[in-house]
């Protein structure tokens, strides 16, 4: 084993054991280099990899500390609703809808949604709860010509089956981007952040078969939750 995969594993059985609880300091890169005799960029890139799988995070100044003893990964290979994912969360998950509404396409949203400006969008925000936290807030626009009679009823369930198994609709593919940004308003109030000052975005522009686009979600994780993996091909 490479002197970066031990300082890795042996981390992270402390973390998934809990001999290092949540909130708990790791060791400094000095602390580290000494213990395992391994250079900075050895150190550095065990604790690097700690933070992309969502196990810890380094707090500038002050260290780096555990974020979550079994973090949960998200696959970005392929488009997957919630509820699809459900049997890989757990038992204990739900879905809250807090806004059902309908707006004109215009202002920023024209900047994500590829439709004429004025037109109907069906905004929908949802909270998903997993273990009783609430960790992911879902900012859906789908446009309404596309994607017509959507309910709150639906919006609890499972709006992808209702576009394929009800309108007949074969989803094609998505344009997405991630990133970690300032939390805010609607994060704080529908989000438990424990003091998290990020939130880690999924944004979706999705398509149809026929290249119509019908959906821009934003999709709001809470940094000590999840990590996100995806399969690179040469």
């Amino acid at each position: 084993m490479s002197k970066y995969n031990q300082i890795y594993s042996d981390l992270l059985a402390s973390i998934t054991t809990e001999r290092l609880e949540r909130g708990a300091r790791l060791p400094s890169e000095t602390e580290l280099m000494d213990t395992y005799q391994a250079s900075r960029g050895t150190v550095r890139k065990a604790i690097e990899q700690l933070q992309e799988r969502g196990f810890a995070q380094k707090v500038h100044g002050k260290g780096t500390f555990v974020l979550s003893t079994n973090p949960i990964e998200f696959q970005l290979g392929g488009i997957v609703s919630f509820q699809e994912t459900y049997p890989r969360l757990g038992n204990d998950v739900s879905t809250e809808v807090v806004e059902f509404t309908q707006i004109p396409l215009e202002g920023p949203l024209l900047e994500h949604i590829k439709a004429a400006e004025g037109s109907l969008i069906t905004r929908i925000k949802r909270v998903r709860r997993i273990d009783g936290k609430r960790v992911i807030l879902d900012i859906n626009h789908f446009v309404s010509d596309v994607i017509p009679g959507l309910s709150r009823d639906i919006a609890e369930h499972s709006i992808y089956a209702f576009i394929e198994q009800t309108l007949q609709l074969q989803i094609a593919y998505a344009q997405r981007t991630i990133e970690a940004v300032p939390r805010s308003k609607d994060d704080q109030q529908h989000l438990d952040l424990d003091g998290q000052s990020h939130v880690i975005v999924v944004s979706n522009q999705t398509f149809l078969q026929d290249g119509r686009q019908f959906e821009y979600t934003e999709s709001r994780h809470t940094l000590d939750k999840f990590y996100f993996s995806d399969v690179a091909r040469r």
